[in-house]
């Protein structure tokens, strides 16, 4: 599991890397005007709440830290992607069936429910796909070229069929 994951975020460490600062920050593209940066900092602060929260078994993914400067900036990005990374290696050993208590706001209130801690990287991995997708969008309209053919593309996803 720590091996795809890790294999989908350097898909967005590669794109930072071939991408200037003004581009990761431009919220020019409709509907919207959302930011490759943006989203990248949004997927890694999914993350990040995930290993705060696995010391005591309490994730929050509301307590994100909104690093502007992760969002603003690629260097900041790449570092993040790092943080992220390095916090993924620590799990080797650890019990993904382990029970942790989720907490989000799902736009009608707080909810807190039981997850193993499997589930809940399943799901940040899942959210990350997602967003790249959302990014794939932002960069076609900016003319800038994918980084890779799987780029925001889940791993069942039939190749060559309409979705």
């Amino acid at each position: 599991m720590v091996e795809a994951i890790e294999k989908n975020l350097q898909r967005g460490v590669k794109l930072l890397n071939c991408i200037t600062d003004t581009e990761y920050c431009n919220t020019s593209i409709a509907p919207y005007y959302s930011s490759i940066g943006g989203h990248m900092r949004h997927i890694l602060d999914v993350f990040d709440c995930i290993f705060e929260g696995l010391a005591t078994g309490n994730i929050n993914l509301i307590n994100r830290k909104r690093n502007h400067l992760a969002e603003n900036f690629t260097k900041n990005g790449n570092e993040y992607f790092q943080i992220i990374i390095e916090k993924l290696h620590t799990l080797n050993g650890v019990d993904f069936n382990k029970i942790v208590k989720v907490t989000d706001d799902l736009g009608m209130g707080v909810e807190t429910v039981n997850y193993t801690l499997a589930a809940v990287l399943i799901q940040a991995h899942s959210h990350a796909i997602h967003h790249f997708a959302s990014v794939g969008y932002i960069i076609s309209q900016l003319g800038i070229e994918l980084p890779d053919d799987d780029f925001g593309f889940n791993p069942t996803t039939p190749k060559g069929i309409a979705l």
